[in-house]
């Protein structure tokens, strides 16, 4: 965490791209996008493209709202996110806060019987799926063609310390070689255990907060506030990683 930075949108982006590529965001799949900062950043505020406070309905609330889900970001892509970087410009005076679970804890704390079990298993992960929870299915058929389904491992290694994690979020869907139903509830189990309060940080944001995290092995949700209220004004940059999850762990998948 970096408390009290000034930062205008080139200096945040210049930052990030010391970690590795940036992203792009997802906003530019559709043809009626307007975007409030440049595309870089996926814009996580709660604010329009003239930086009023969004309405009730808006389709950007409505989507936005599965954001106090439990994800990782962009494992919804071939290629997931590596690290994030999330800049706070303005934040309410309650709630708004971001919450991070430790996902190599929560993996070590798990029985050895259900490590074997989870060892070399896919999820397929989609954006679809973790808007489809919260009723939102509001989505143009550029960004269907362009965010298909993707796998992902559900147990990975983290390269540079062999260290293992989980790697969950609510993107994720059925588990390749599983019956639906039994999939979703395994991983609606392990999103529970990796979620108790012992390997949970609350972040409760100040304005110029810049706080970065490993999205390999770490989720997070945003906490409830009164967004028709006031304004929450966060960006973030976000690095690529390197391959998809299942390639780094020696995993084939088919070809997207």
């Amino acid at each position: 965490m970096f408390p009290d930075q000034r930062l205008s949108q080139d200096q945040h982006l210049d930052f990030a791209r010391h970690f590795g590529p940036l992203e792009t965001s997802i906003a530019v799949y559709r043809k009626d996008a307007r975007l409030r900062l440049r595309k870089e950043f996926a814009d996580v505020s709660n604010l329009d493209h003239d930086n009023e406070l969004w309405r009730k309905e808006s389709r950007l609330r409505l989507f936005q709202l599965s954001n106090r889900l439990w994800h990782t970001d962009s494992s919804f892509k071939r290629l997931p996110a590596r690290a994030s970087l999330l800049y706070a410009r303005a934040i309410p005076p309650v709630g708004g806060h971001t919450e991070f679970a430790d996902e190599r804890a929560a993996y070590d704390a798990l029985p050895e019987d259900m490590k074997r079990r989870l060892d070399r298993l896919v999820a397929e992960h989609s954006i679809f799926n973790s808007r489809a929870r919260l009723a939102f299915t509001n989505f143009s058929d550029e960004e269907r063609q362009q965010m298909p389904p993707v796998p992902q491992v559900l147990v990975r290694t983290i390269p540079e310390t062999g260290r293992k994690s989980l790697y969950l979020a609510s993107h994720a869907g059925r588990i390749v070689g599983m019956p639906e139903h039994e999939g979703r509830a395994l991983i609606d189990e392990l999103i529970a255990h990796a979620t108790q309060r012992q390997f949970v940080y609350t972040h409760r944001w100040r304005v110029n907060d810049l706080v970065m995290w490993d999205d390999r092995c770490t989720m997070h949700r945003g906490t409830d506030f009164d967004d028709l209220r006031w304004k929450r004004d966060v960006q973030r940059a976000t690095v690529s990683d390197a391959a998809n999850s299942c390639e780094q762990e020696g995993i084939e998948i088919a070809a997207a």
